[in-house]
């Protein structure tokens, strides 16, 4: 049994020794060498859509596929049939560093480092960011502490957030296909949406792209939020109505939005958000290391020889 995997990671294949399989790295932008064809399974991380493409059409005796990816987008896309082929994703491996960006989104957004940075690049001083300042006023976002944080998406990635909010006195709320409580913080149905929204100080999203989920920000719901509300969105840019979140900062009718992702990426030179002033933009950019990923493919490698269900199946 042949697994190749990917020179895009430093992996570390000597910890998936010990199975008896034969470990063989591979370029993620070229095509597999005809020598590797026989490979019956495939672990993916950046792959050129070419590099998929070609896999999809050549890795005949091809069983399983490991994405380290948090989603298996890429690998669906390139034609792979999961009914077929068994394919499992990375879900796990960018909580931590997801959570920490978003942490970063928000602190950035409630104390205006954004702003600052822009006048430092003027060699001006904003003294109306310093000094004396109101203690958590009404109706502003400035402080986590007593903040409604509403996260909608509530999957592993939140739950590693969710900690450092309420550390720093942050109230919050979660949002997710089906209600219940997890990890102590009261998680309601997406049909609650309009009640929660016009409570919330910062709007948290780590929805995945789906067609259920395309646009699930729309105007409407933006409307819904307070003036000084926050969109924070580090799950998939096609969540969001991007011409309706524009409009939106444009009339002033939310604080802001810090954006770690974006319907089509890179975002294109055109789009008006680049020139939004309360906007804060990151390059897609929460992610993009995967943690622990060879205990992750060890584990499924344990599990696809035992013939057990593997974990994060799609």
């Amino acid at each position: 049994m042949k697994l190749l995997y990917p020179t895009s990671l430093e992996l570390k294949p000597e910890l998936l020794e010990g199975f008896s399989v034969t470990l063989q790295p591979y370029d993620v932008t070229k095509p597999i060498p005809k020598d590797h064809r026989d490979a019956e399974i495939l672990v993916t991380w950046t792959n050129t859509p070419e590099n998929l493409k070609d896999a999809q059409q050549n890795l005949s005796k091809l069983r399983w596929i490991q994405s380290l990816a948090a989603g298996p987008n890429d690998v669906l896309n390139a034609g792979f049939d999961a009914s077929k082929i068994a394919i499992t994703t990375g879900s796990g491996l960018h909580d931590r560093t997801v959570a920490e960006h978003t942490l970063g989104l928000l602190l950035s957004a409630a104390r205006r480092f954004h702003e600052m940075r822009d006048y430092q690049s003027q060699g001006k001083w904003p003294a109306h960011l310093g000094g004396p300042q109101p203690d958590r006023p009404a109706g502003k976002f400035t402080t986590l502490r007593d903040a409604n944080i509403v996260v909608w998406g509530f999957g592993n990635i939140a739950k590693t957030l969710v900690p450092s909010l309420t550390a720093l006195g942050a109230r919050v709320t979660g949002v997710a296909r089906h209600a219940g409580v997890r990890d102590g913080i009261e998680v309601y149905s997406e049909g609650k949406l309009e009640e929660l929204l016009p409570k919330t100080d910062a709007l948290v999203m780590i929805l995945p792209g789906s067609d259920s989920t395309k646009h699930a920000l729309n105007a409407k719901r933006l409307k819904a939020l307070p003036k000084h509300a926050w969109v924070v969105n580090v799950g998939r840019g096609t969540c969001i109505d991007e011409d309706a979140l524009n409009s939106a900062l444009d009339a002033d009718d939310i604080g802001g939005a810090a954006l770690d992702v974006f319907e089509k990426e890179p975002l294109q030179e055109s789009s008006p958000l680049w020139k939004q002033k309360n906007l804060i933009l990151s390059p897609h950019a929460a992610g993009g290391r995967p943690q622990e990923a060879e205990r992750l493919i060890a584990v499924n490698l344990r599990k696809f020889i035992a013939g057990q269900e593997l974990q994060n199946i799609v």
